[in-house]
């Protein structure tokens, strides 16, 4: 069996399945306020649901990006739960997962391939043989004298074993190859720990016996879950597999005997472009096509948000090109250092680029661009009146005055 679907379904499909449009229709609420327990559960659905939440350093417009994806989801959510979300008993475990990334702790054992990998690799043999031991006592410490925060691993300060300068290099390298794991996040600093106090051994257990076989389907499924209609590409880069082409052409081939997922095939001008749907999600595709979707519903996206992250992805649905210039010398950025996309209704629509300043407790427009918006149907004055929306919800989370620059 394979389906068709068209560029309108595609992108709609793509919002819902973001939890960007209608979240109920993939089992999450549709309005979450302030930072309770049902706040971070909601947070928690949405990391379980997407399989994972990237994390991202960055917070010059008032919230990293792990925070600005909850409030996209969820405006009257404070954004500072985002923050919180990696504890012990937490059910999510940090890693690799296109980048460093909050897992479902289920997903634990489908990574086993990455950190057997990781313990092959070049850099990891070479960072061993020229700190010989370093890992070893790394690891004896922290079982010993207990979990050890990465700030104290930088190499600054009075000196002293901590502050031995290699120490943070290896501490990452053994949590890449699951000897230690994250224990929590407190303002954004890593706790190291060995891994047995922080993943649960039952789940452990499982981790010995999965292959990279047994892994990808499941991992693949998942990355479906919020992509709705993706090509074979976006789902391995989904959780960076690369150069695997054969095995995860087989892990979709056993989605499709298992009848989890169908081929389907997206109609576009000059050619069709082969892609693949989940079989829960086509009873969604009759629902999206009667949709009335508000223009002026609107939000900023985070530049790592699970919608746009793929930026192929995003032009081909929704004709958006987008780039993050953090990396360009300042006289070469277009639109900014860090461009929050506006998502009006189903069409992104420009892009704003801002700076929290809570000192003087201002959220500054730097620069704000509009999209051509010939053939998305919208007047200027209704883009006008959705970019005005999201702006002050999003300065109304970050609890600042909106302000030019």
């Amino acid at each position: 069996m394979s389906e068709k679907i068209d560029i309108r379904d595609a992108r709609r499909l793509a919002l819902v399945a973001a939890g960007l449009l209608r979240p109920n229709l993939i089992g999450l609420p549709t309005s979450v306020s302030g930072a309770g327990l049902r706040a971070k559960k909601a947070a928690h659905a949405l990391i379980n649901h997407f399989g994972y939440l990237q994390l991202d350093t960055v917070s010059v417009a008032g919230a990293r990006s792990h925070c600005i994806v909850l409030h996209s989801r969820w405006p009257r959510l404070d954004p500072s739960i985002g923050e919180t979300l990696l504890t012990p008993e937490a059910p999510v475990f940090e890693y690799w997962g296109h980048e460093a990334c909050w897992i479902p702790l289920d997903l634990y054992p489908h990574f086993e391939f990455r950190r057997v990998g990781f313990r092959n690799q070049p850099w990891a043999k070479r960072a061993l043989a020229k700190n010989p031991g370093l890992d070893r006592e790394l690891l004896e410490r922290v079982r010993n004298e207990g979990a050890i925060r990465s700030l104290d691993l930088e190499g600054k300060g009075a000196g002293g074993w901590w502050g031995h300068k290699p120490a943070k290099r290896i501490a990452v390298l053994l949590w890449s190859t699951g000897e230690l794991a994250i224990r929590e996040r407190q303002n954004f600093q890593r706790t190291f720990d060995v891994a047995e106090r922080v993943i649960p051994p039952a789940i452990r257990r499982r981790s010995g016996s999965l292959s990279l076989a047994q892994a990808l389907p499941e991992l693949l499924y998942r990355a479906l879950a919020g992509h709705g209609w993706a090509q074979t590409g976006t789902l391995a880069s989904t959780w960076r597999i690369r150069n695997r082409q054969k095995e995860v052409e087989a892990a979709l081939a056993t989605l499709c005997d298992q009848g989890r997922v169908v081929p389907c095939t997206l109609q576009t001008n000059p050619r069709d472009q082969k892609g693949w749907i989940r079989t829960d999600h086509l009873g969604l595709l009759s629902k999206i096509r009667r949709l009335r979707i508000d223009p002026t519903d609107s939000r900023l996206l985070s530049p790592f948000d699970p919608l746009i992250w793929d930026r192929r992805r995003t032009l081909n649905l929704f004709g958006f090109d987008y780039t993050i210039e953090i990396f360009k010398p300042k006289v070469k950025r277009v639109f900014g250092y860090y461009s929050l996309p506006i998502l009006a209704g189903e069409f992104l629509i420009g892009r704003t680029d801002l700076k929290a300043d809570r000192r003087k407790g201002e959220l500054r427009i730097l620069s704000h661009h509009r999209e051509d918006l010939r053939g998305l149907g919208l007047e200027p004055k209704t883009a006008k009146a959705a970019e005005s929306i999201a702006l002050q919800r999003f300065a109304d989370a970050m609890e600042l005055d909106l302000t030019p620059s």
